[in-house]
């Protein structure tokens, strides 16, 4: 069953363009992805929203996030509270709208 796996950063002032340089820099081809959008969500403020065949899928990649992760970490900010610097969620698919 489809699944999606949605990341949340804020960006530290002026490091924007790094940010979104090393997600150009990743390796698009991980076993069950099928797509993955950065969406700029405010001033220093991104989404990253991956598409993938199944969950099985999101959790195989997830060392391949984590290294992917450590390649900007330094760009980000806290988010506060018991988040740190992202605010990952996932699951499948439930309802197709369209």
């Amino acid at each position: 069953m489809t699944a999606f796996n949605s990341v949340r950063f804020k960006v530290k002032p002026g490091r924007d363009e790094e940010f979104i340089a090393a997600h150009r820099k990743v390796e698009r081809n991980w076993p069950g992805m099928r797509s993955a959008n950065l969406i700029k969500t405010g001033e220093h403020n991104y989404c990253i929203v991956g598409e993938w065949d199944d969950v099985e899928s999101i959790a195989a990649a997830r060392p391949h996030m984590l290294a992917t992760l450590d390649t900007f970490r330094d760009t980000l900010e806290d988010l506060g509270g018991d988040l740190g610097v992202t605010d990952p969620v996932s699951g499948p698919v439930v309802l197709e709208l369209t």
